[in-house]
């Protein structure tokens, strides 16, 4: 079974990339001969341009973190895996890879600026001032989170840790090959990456080493703060962009162990989850939907997707073309690792003990051993690989927070000011307990369905984008569009609904849902009224 769902997704993303993705190059008239903004507007802090392959290192770790894992192993917990793997195959293809190349496009074609500028310019400045009120809320609930995910992963294994802190220090010697002293790409990846793939190996060998670096939560929450803060000012060349390409590494050697286990593991492992239990699981004994489609995100769609690919990506992108694989490809690949990440619950039966990231590490664990890798060291790689996409997506989002409120205020804030009330932001929620539980957890349960509500908005912008603008056919991007918003729409409405009911009504959940549904529906409205030819002034 591992090894029929593993060639089924294989070959039928392979398919979509070279077929839906043809028809995405040509409706969006992509053209390599077109001057990018990380050219144009090249100043060697955010704009600047990239190789393919470091740039499509740069989009998947940021877009991957521990979104592809999480959702779709508890979505199969709760209700199978055959329908978690469904929704990867077809959201993937049809209604992530859309979105995401369409937001790299828009962006690019918008001076590198966020959708919100896309929005403002053919939607309208409401439209814009609403959507930027839904990312900037997002993307500091996603610092904060991601904050406390790499803390705890960090403490909880002072080998990965270990091998982090060398793999971000390799990173910037790496930029520094590439970009200042013209080391060819190849050999500096040939020097750079065994060391960065060593270092976990490193760490288990000589544990005197990685001894040092067990701390606790909240000292690893403030080393990374103070991390983050640097890392979202330093110039792309520096940190991101290597980083992110060495961190790909991790993820196409996840990719292979993956398929290793998944192709070859059949015989030895046995699939012990149901491939279907029932059209309702989860919290509450929901139905599987709107719930499936909340909780796997970034292995189908995800609204954080189209704020990477149009704040990030959008500036260093080389050539137009190279959206293909960058916006396209990169979400088709997220697709075959929740794939993978299926296939480790599969043999698990259950969510193990420390969450879905641990299950994807046992099972990589698992995989790792069929290639004679020692499961406790294998397990430690798997751990690494997550944490390296946790620690891209981490800093990559309070850039992409940067940015944000910078276009928020039109520029008034400058970015060490934007950066500090992003990472403040944060921390705030990490901090702010409401009882006796820190706020972002508290929010947290919104998190899915306002991510998927970005998604849906996201779509909405390019689509208005597309029939104004390059007067092509934009069913392809309305029709996703409209599953999301009443999707998410549904699953607010359900957690007012819960809220009312409940004999302990949690405010801040039922306040946030509100808001976030009254957001949507003006937002809605100010799209269909700029298409029926009466939009808000400019």
């Amino acid at each position: 079974m591992l090894t029929a769902l593993f060639l089924i997704a294989f070959i039928y993303f392979i398919a979509c990339y070279k077929g839906y993705g043809g028809f995405l190059s040509r409706t969006f008239k992509l053209d390599k001969n077109k001057e990018t903004p990380a050219k144009c507007m090249y100043d060697g802090v955010d704009y600047c341009p990239a190789h393919p392959a470091v740039l499509m290192g740069h989009h998947f770790s940021s877009i991957a973190g521990a979104g592809p894992i999480v959702g779709p192993i508890t979505a199969a917990a709760w209700f199978g895996w055959l329908p978690a793997y469904l929704w990867c195959l077809i959201g993937s293809a049809f209604f992530g890879g859309p979105h995401d190349m369409g937001s790299l496009v828009a962006s690019i074609r918008h001076e590198g600026k966020s959708m919100g500028e896309v929005v403002r310019r053919w939607i309208g400045p409401r439209g814009r001032f609403l959507f930027l009120c839904f990312t900037v809320l997002t993307l500091v609930l996603i610092v904060a989170v991601f904050l406390e995910l790499a803390a705890g992963t960090m403490s909880n294994d002072p080998v990965v840790a270990f091998a982090a802190v060398v793999y971000m220090a390799v990173a910037i010697v790496f930029g520094m090959l590439v970009y200042r002293f013209n080391v060819s790409l190849k050999v500096s990846t040939i020097i750079m990456l065994p060391i960065v793939m060593g270092a976990c190996w490193f760490g288990h060998a000589y544990p005197e080493f990685s001894a040092p670096f067990a701390m606790s939560v909240d000292t690893w929450r403030l080393i990374l703060v103070g991390y983050i803060l640097l890392a979202s000012l330093m110039p792309v060349w520096l940190l991101l962009q290597p980083r992110d390409y060495l961190a790909s590494y991790f993820l196409y050697f996840a990719v292979i162990i993956g398929a290793i286990g998944m192709i070859f593991g059949a015989s030895k492992f046995e699939v012990v989850l149901p491939a279907f239990k029932g059209l309702t699981g989860g919290p509450g004994d929901s139905f599987i939907w709107p719930l499936l489609f909340i909780t796997v995100a970034c292995g189908a769609i995800s609204g954080f997707h189209s704020m990477v690919g149009s704040g990030t990506s959008s500036k260093q992108l080389r050539k137009e073309t190279d959206a293909v694989s960058v916006g396209y490809g990169a979400m088709l690949l997220e697709g075959m690792v929740a794939v993978i990440a299926i296939g480790t619950i599969m043999i698990s039966g259950s969510v193990a003990k420390g969450g879905p990231v641990i299950t994807f590490a046992q099972g990589f664990g698992q995989f790792a051993n069929l290639v004679g890798i020692d499961v406790a060291l294998g397990t430690s790689l798997g751990a690494l690989a997550i944490n390296s996409f946790i620690l891209t997506t981490l800093d990559t989002a309070t850039r992409l927070t940067r940015y944000q409120i910078q276009e928020f205020s039109n520029y008034k804030i400058n970015k060490y000011v934007a950066t500090v009330l992003a990472v403040g932001g944060a921390l705030a929620l990490c901090y702010i307990k409401t009882g006796s539980a820190p706020m972002w957890t508290v929010i947290w349960p919104v998190f899915g369905a306002a991510n998927q509500l970005v998604a849906a908005l996201a779509l909405l912008g390019v689509a208005v984008w597309v029939k104004k603008d390059l007067k092509q056919n934009n069913g392809f991007l309305m029709i996703p569009m409209w599953f999301m918003l009443i999707t998410t729409v549904v699953a607010l409405g359900q957690m007012i609904y819960g809220q009312v009911m409940a004999a302990s009504t949690n405010v801040v959940i039922m306040v946030v849902s509100a808001i976030l549904l009254v957001l949507a529906v003006l937002m809605v409205k100010e799209s269909m009224s700029s298409q029926s030819g009466t939009p808000a002034s400019r």
